[in-house]
């Protein structure tokens, strides 16, 4: 019971952290009109690309593993891996991360209707804010590395499949394809998603369970 407590407090802060961070950027993007920290955070990784030209071909790499391409393949192809595998709980759970992370992104962009930087290094369609490499590649990975959290498997790979997602981020602002604003709001919303998907979940597993019972 003690362990369940911090748990649940723990996940109910950073829910509330995430939401306000969330929230704080919408003021100062669109309130304050403020691009003070955008400007910054291009003047840094282009700092960077001078030094290492080399980084650009890596980040390109990088950015294609939150791509709609492969979140498409990811979305579809993980959860029927786990079915097959007898892990239907699982598989519900990354196709839900991916589906209604892409469905939010996709409401939040219209909503917001924030233009993307023209610097970008590459050609990118649609709309910047909040970033969706940043908000789906978050739910994916951060997905699989709860599931394996969860089953106390592997958890150096769980906290690096994290760290893959924060750099899928930051590849969006190294290629000025997104304001560094966008990539925080694309996570401060992805995780939030993936506690409200995680409870929801939890929450009908059990609520079936005892019907069946």
């Amino acid at each position: 019971m003690s362990f369940l407590t911090v748990e649940i407090l723990l996940v109910s802060g950073v829910f509330v952290a995430a939401a306000l961070l969330f929230f704080y950027l919408t003021r100062v993007v669109f309130v304050q009109h403020s691009v003070t920290f955008d400007q910054w955070a291009f003047q840094q990784v282009d700092r960077a690309r001078a030094a290492w030209p080399a980084l650009t071909g890596v980040m390109r790499v990088v950015t294609f593993f939150a791509s709609l391409p492969f979140l498409v393949l990811a979305g579809v192809g993980i959860p029927l891996g786990l079915r097959m595998r007898e892990k239907r709980r699982e598989a519900v759970e990354v196709f839900w991360a991916v589906a209604g992370a892409a469905l939010c992104n996709q409401l939040l962009k219209t909503h917001f209707h924030r233009l993307r930087p023209s610097s970008a290094l590459l050609p990118q369609a649609g709309l910047s804010f909040p970033s969706g490499h940043a908000m789906i590649g978050l739910a994916l990975y951060g997905c699989l590395g709860w599931l394996l959290w969860r089953h106390r498997r592997h958890p150096v790979w769980a906290t690096l499949l994290l760290l893959w997602a924060l750099l899928i981020g930051l590849s969006r602002v190294y290629l000025h394809v997104h304001y560094a604003t966008d990539v925080l709001a694309g996570f401060a919303v992805g995780l939030v998603w993936l506690i409200l998907l995680r409870t929801a979940l939890r929450l009908w597993w059990r609520e079936k369970q005892q019907v069946e019972g």
